[in-house]
């Protein structure tokens, strides 16, 4: 069957796609319709550039968007219990919403809350970088010669301990914060872009082993890069298209925003009713190990990596999954208003044979919310998902499946 119905922005009433492709799947006990479309067209993935920093198994930018442009006005708090990097926070601020973001990981924070204070322009990031004190010769508590020349590391080691201990005497501001993201951010990748020798992907740190064989297979001596004009650099590609709009709206949203470091089920900080709208994306079947990922960010940040792992969610079964999945949909029944919606993103896992939407949808009805109806969105392929060796639609998680609840 194919809907009628227009798709009006702001009409929490209405939310069909006009020409989509509805199809009835079985979901446990109910029937549920799921659309296949092409959500946002190739115009609408021009986001704006303050998104631009590699974490792996993000969203683009335009699903938030097209959910927080339809279902909240301006004011309206929008969530994502599992923010990564900050993707639909920084989308909602740019919106004008209230934003409220919550990750296990420590890293999510420290990555998305300064980009809704950002610098006035590059030239303020230089102007700080040049007032921090360096070591010449400064070494790291670990063996980083594989990733990094010694005066680049020597710039590193004592851009940490500068920004470290500003944070740990009360003299850490917003443009410290923005510094260490930024500098977070470029640690390794696989252009005269990163502080490191090439490694990818770039959004996240190989081991050091990997790390050898890689240089040693591609004849590669870490190149001396200069830390502070890459972050000068960096933090111009971030700015290039914040007109003076949208940083009024992030300075009114930075200071109500609200970021949490913690288990996604248990949210007290979130007020019962508060949420008009969530939209997130869980952790897969063991598809990422995310603190393995980011081991060399958390030691740039002085995070315990086991201490992060242990914390992160990376279940290796069906029931294992949706029993953690239950925890955080009963947590988000209690924080999401009434009249207000989930979007529930959500990938097809182990070569397509997992359709995770269809297990998500009995998890969300069973902690009271209302079904909506499942969207897909048909996209092509990207320079991700051919480096993971993903084909379209059949298998990874380069194909968005949206779960849309409501709570009556």
């Amino acid at each position: 069957m194919t809907t009628t119905n227009p798709l009006r922005r702001g009409d929490p009433t209405v939310f069909e796609v006009p020409g989509a492709c509805g199809e009835p799947v079985r979901c446990g006990n109910r029937t549920v319709v799921r659309y296949e479309a092409e959500l946002w067209t190739a115009r609408q993935r021009q986001a704006v550039t303050l998104h631009e920093l590699s974490y792996r198994a993000c969203f683009k930018p335009q699903l938030p968007r097209f959910f927080i442009e339809r279902l909240t006005v301006p004011g309206d708090l929008v969530y994502d219990p599992f923010s990564g990097r900050g993707t639909t926070a920084v989308e909602a601020a740019l919106l004008d919403r209230r934003v409220a973001a919550n990750d296990v990981n420590p890293l999510s924070a420290l990555l998305a809350a300064p980009r809704l204070e950002p610098p006035s322009g590059p030239e303020s990031v230089s102007a700080r970088l040049a007032e921090y004190p360096a070591v010449p010769g400064a070494r790291a508590d670990l063996d980083l010669s594989m990733f990094y020349h010694p005066s680049t590391e020597a710039a590193l080691v004592s851009l940490r301990r500068e920004l470290l201990g500003r944070a740990a005497d009360g003299r850490e501001d917003p443009l410290d914060r923005w510094i260490r993201m930024v500098a977070t951010n470029r640690l390794t990748g696989h252009s005269p872009g990163f502080f490191s020798v090439y490694t990818l992907p770039p959004n996240q740190a190989t081991s050091p082993e990997s790390q050898r064989r890689i240089n040693a297979h591609r004849r590669l001596v870490p190149p001396p890069r200069d830390v502070a004009a890459l972050i000068v650099r960096k933090t111009g590609q971030l700015l290039r298209d914040l007109d003076p709009e949208a940083r009024s709206r992030l300075a009114r949203r930075a200071r109500d925003a609200v970021f949490i470091t913690g288990d996604a089920g248990k949210t007290p900080t979130l007020a019962s009713g508060s949420v008009r709208l969530t939209v997130t994306s869980p952790p897969f079947l063991d598809q990422v190990a995310y603190a393995k990922d980011n081991w060399l960010r958390c030691w740039f940040n002085d995070l315990d990596t086991e201490a992060v792992a242990a914390g992160i969610t990376m279940a290796r079964t069906i029931p294992a999954w949706t029993a953690v999945m239950a925890d955080v949909f009963a947590e988000l029944y209690r924080v999401t208003a009434p009249g207000g919606h989930v979007a529930f993103e959500v990938g097809e896992v182990r070569r397509g044979t997992v359709p995770l939407d269809e297990y998500v949808v009995p998890i969300g009805e069973e902690a009271g919310f209302t079904c909506r109806s499942i969207l897909v969105n048909v996209s092509r392929f990207t320079k991700t998902s051919h480096i993971w060796g993903v084909e379209n639609h059949a298998a990874g998680t380069n194909t968005n499946r949206i779960v849309l609840f409501r709570k009556e």
